[in-house]
């Protein structure tokens, strides 16, 4: 990981800025996120800030944008294609239970769901496709997605910005207040 973690504080700005964009936004449109976690990169870009080889604002943008687009694309693949997805090949790594628990949560918490969701890695990448396959309406979605973007993408930039070289502590910390929070919501 060592490596890969060089290399991408070593790319030129502007490709690094397509990465902290392009990952988030895959990350749950082409489920990326199951093998590939969003906020690694984002808060690596956070990083890449702090060592003043990309502006911080460009990659706060850059995270929020591709993290908004991604669920957006991911609500309307859940809507349009969500059973048939999971009746194909992937659905053999989601457990109907675990499916059935999520679509429930998401029809009696929407947009809370939705935006609670963005900070938990599992969930960020199936509460959008859940989301639009259990037809909550998008004008709940739609708000939620966006403000769980700009506080997700804000805030991971920021703590990588903050963290500078001690990135590998916030991405942890990150994760178990994530894990957290949904703990907090089925009490």
């Amino acid at each position: 990981m060592s490596g890969f973690v060089d290399h991408l504080l070593s790319l030129p700005a502007w490709v690094a800025l397509l990465i902290v964009f392009a990952i988030p936004a895959l990350e749950s449109s082409a489920f990326l996120g199951f093998v590939f976690p969003g906020e690694t990169v984002v808060i690596l870009g956070g990083v890449m800030a702090s060592l003043g080889r990309a502006p911080l604002a460009a990659m706060i943008a850059a995270a929020v944008v591709g993290a908004i687009l991604g669920d957006a694309i991911g609500y309307g693949v859940g809507h349009r294609w969500g059973r048939q997805v999971l009746d194909s090949t992937l659905g053999r790594f989601v457990d109907a239970r675990h499916l059935d628990r999520a679509e429930e949560a998401l029809r009696r918490r929407g947009a809370w769901a939705v935006f609670v969701g963005r900070f938990t890695v599992a969930l960020r990448v199936m509460v959008p496709g859940l989301a639009g396959m259990s037809r909550l309406p998008l004008r709940t979605f739609l708000p939620a997605n966006v403000a769980g973007g700009i506080a997700w993408g804000a805030t991971m930039v920021t703590a990588g910005y903050l963290a500078g070289t001690g990135y590998k502590r916030i991405e942890h910390d990150a994760s178990l207040v994530g894990l957290a929070q949904i703990a907090r919501a089925h009490v």
